[in-house]
């Protein structure tokens, strides 16, 4: 790409003053590897660049040139380059369509224009330009390219702010390599998108580490994150603006807990890539995935020489679900013969502060553990800088090098920098943390990465009848009212085979005692009005009713509470339905994301989907394995397990319903924005949906 790789580079915009971005441009570009031209009728030389009047007077076309000019200029100068075939250009200028005025959109539109008629990339506006540290290649005014150097985890780095980028790009300075940083600014022509295709081709980068606030294009995003995972190319991603306002106009559960943010993780989980959750953890998770090898074993084994890092060690782990499994006993009874007694042979494994004094203790103690086939890692936390550290990591990094397993120092001193910081930085077999939890959340991300690949390719296969979304169509367009109603919504869902409870409408009390008597008791009451998709808190659901008595009272009370509500509800009756025993109950539901589409939802049901917020999402339609990796994710999954004494439900019945809720939602995308099924109860070795709410759209 002439843009990333140029040959030639020129500056337009350089002044004679020696000041001013154009000039600073120039000056970054003193060690480039190739030619440097100034453009400027003013001046034979700027910066002891030979300058030139005009990109038409350069004694070659460039490959790429930069525009260091007021707004007013740009398009003549982007006309200029376009005509004379230049492959690439970038656009420093802001106030271009950031301002959100039409003026300057429309400005920004016919640059773009010019540009891909010529076959022409831009960069930017508002952009600060790029590094490519192989070509010793600081195209840009801001900072300096920092230390040049190439390792065995060398990360690219894109960011779409050009700040945060310089801002990441000084970890240079700490010992990280890097192949490029690549920023996208306006991303007027070239994105973040673009920019990880890149990359994810670029054999110098072994990883990349992606910072970006959003793409109008997600589905570009994700063909991008797809291309590097089929290059075994590691891609971590840190997206900032991840409010939820878009939830807040939700009507069901499941639009109020699938917002923006959970819609993008979603998205890239599908694809193999791995977000992070602040900007500290971004290049330390890259380096470690750029640096370790495919995982052997989910467990991981801690040594370190204090009981209190054990401990957090411990804590960290089981925040994000890694296991530490105890050694098996030949590991267990060589750790007794070689650690203190007053020390814990075990995992997390404390050799002592002796270890300070004999090195060979620490050694023996690394080796046997990691010998464990059970361990596929080892974490090696570190309270103290100095050059005890530089022999701890070497000896780790060896030993894991020999058994094929990853390696992370953890580094808890507050001396940041202090001795031995650099050195293990640097080191190609160990991993360097500056917090516990984060080494345990990219040690999560590895696994889960693995696990991703285990899946292998996605098969997906069709489980509703052929014709479910046309009779649904037909349901749909029939309903009188944007919110169906609880019967309307469930007649949707038999269409797809989703297992659901009968019902009848009763008109009134009379009607409601006849129809218990027909089905039998125990009996739900709940009023049905398209007023009121939240039955429970209006107060017009009752349960477990018993006996006729117990009808007409409850009868009477849901009509009593239907009337307090203001406006006045519509009353279509009430609905009689058998009463489903007590079970596990569980949320499923789907929406229409603005950007990715539909979108399948899962969680623990009942009040507590609000209350707990544990949920799972996905794009929709899912596979039978990725709908039973949801349920797992669930925080609540014990449950579905079998927990104190009660009995596990039937997990494949509830992965074969969220498989259907996901066809209905691909299928129904255009006429539905909600879908909402709780609960679905799980028991008695049945599994139902109990109650529904569909949102067409609108």
């Amino acid at each position: 790409m002439r843009l990333i790789e140029p040959q030639s580079i020129a500056v337009v915009g350089a002044s004679t003053n020696g000041k001013g971005f154009g000039v600073q441009t120039l000056l970054n570009l003193k060690i480039f590897d190739g030619r440097v031209y100034a453009i400027n009728p003013k001046a034979s030389h700027i910066a002891e660049v030979p300058s030139y009047p005009s990109i038409a007077a350069l004694p070659e076309v460039p490959d790429c040139v930069v525009l260091a000019v007021p707004r007013e200029g740009v398009e003549a100068i982007v006309r200029d380059c376009a005509a004379a075939g230049v492959g690439a250009a970038v656009i420093y200028s802001s106030g271009f369509a950031e301002t959100g005025k039409a003026e300057f959109i429309a400005l920004q539109r016919s640059i773009v224009d010019v540009a891909r008629a010529a076959g022409m990339r831009l960069v930017g506006p508002n952009s600060i330009g790029f590094s490519n540290y192989g070509r010793r290649a600081l195209i840009s005014f801001f900072g300096a390219l920092g230390p040049v150097q190439a390792d065995v985890a060398t990360i690219g780095l894109i960011s779409q702010s050009g700040a945060l980028g310089n801002a990441l790009s000084q970890a240079a300075e700490c010992g990280l390599s890097f192949s490029h940083c690549l920023t996208a600014g306006n991303s007027c022509d070239v994105d973040v998108a673009d920019l990880v295709s890149y990359l994810a081709d670029d054999p110098a980068c072994k990883a990349i580490a992606c910072l970006f606030e959003g793409v109008a294009e997600p589905e570009r995003m994700l063909q991008a994150a797809q291309i590097a995972w089929q290059a075994d190319k590691p891609l971590v991603i840190y997206k900032i603006a991840s409010g939820e306002s878009g939830a807040a106009a939700a009507l069901s559960h499941t639009g109020s807990l699938s917002g923006s943010d959970a819609a993008y993780r979603a998205a890239f989980a599908r694809v193999g890539a791995v977000m992070v959750d602040d900007f500290e953890s971004m290049l330390e998770t890259a380096r470690f995935l750029a640096k370790s090898p495919r995982p052997s074993a989910c467990g991981v084994a801690v040594i370190a020489a204090s009981g209190g890092a054990s401990v957090m060690a411990a804590d960290k782990a089981e925040l994000h679900g890694v296991p530490l499994p105890q050694p098996g006993e030949a590991v267990a009874a060589a750790l007794r013969g070689i650690i203190p007694e007053f020390g814990s042979a075990r995992n997390p494994c404390d050799v002592t502060a002796q270890a300070t004094s004999d090195p060979s203790l620490l050694e023996k103690a690394i080796d046997s553990m990691l010998s464990d086939p059970v361990y596929g890692a080892m974490v090696l936390p570190n309270v103290y800088a100095g050059p005890a550290i530089e022999e701890r990591t070497r000896i780790l990094g060896e030993r894991a090098r020999h058994y094929g397993k990853a390696a992370c120092v953890v580094w808890l001193t507050q001396w940041g920098e202090g001795p031995g910081a650099i050195k293990v930085e640097q080191h190609p077999d160990v991993a360097l943390f500056r917090s516990t939890g984060r080494c345990f959340a990219a040690l999560a991300a590895w696994q889960r990465r693995e696990a991703h690949r285990a899946l292998g390719a996605r098969v997906l296969q069709r489980l509703a009848p052929v014709d479910a979304a046309t009779r649904a169509r037909a349901l749909l367009q029939a309903a009188p009212e944007r919110v169906l109603t609880e019967r309307e919504s469930k007649e949707v869902l038999a269409l797809y085979g989703i297992p659901v409870v009968t019902e009848g409408l009763a008109a009134d009390a009379d009607e409601a005692a006849a129809l218990a008597a027909r089905g039998g008791y125990p009996v739900v009451l709940k009023a049905e009005s398209p007023d009121l998709p939240h039955k429970t808190e209006a107060g017009v659901i009752r349960l477990d009713i018993r006996d006729e008595g117990a009808l007409r009272r409850a009868h009477a009370q849901i009509l009593a509470n239907a009337a307090m509500v203001q406006p006045a509800p519509r009353l279509n009756g009430v609905l009689v339905q058998p009463m489903v025993p007590a079970g596990v109950e569980l949320m499923m539901g789907a929406r229409i994301d603005p950007l990715f589409g539909p979108l399948l939802v899962m969680g623990m049901g009942g009040i507590m989907v609000e209350l707990l917020k544990d949920t799972a999402l996905a794009l929709a339609p899912v596979t039978r394995a990725e709908a039973l990796g949801m349920l797992r994710r669930l925080k609540g999954a014990a449950l579905l397990q079998g927990f104190r004494g009660s009995a596990p439900v039937d997990l494949e019945a509830l992965a074969d319903i969220a498989c259907r809720v996901g066809e209905m939602a691909a299928d129904l995308r255009e006429q539905v924005s909600e879908i909402d099924i709780n609960p679905v109860i799980c028991a008695a070795g049945r599994t139902l949906a109990v109650d529904a709410l569909i949102v067409k759209t609108a």
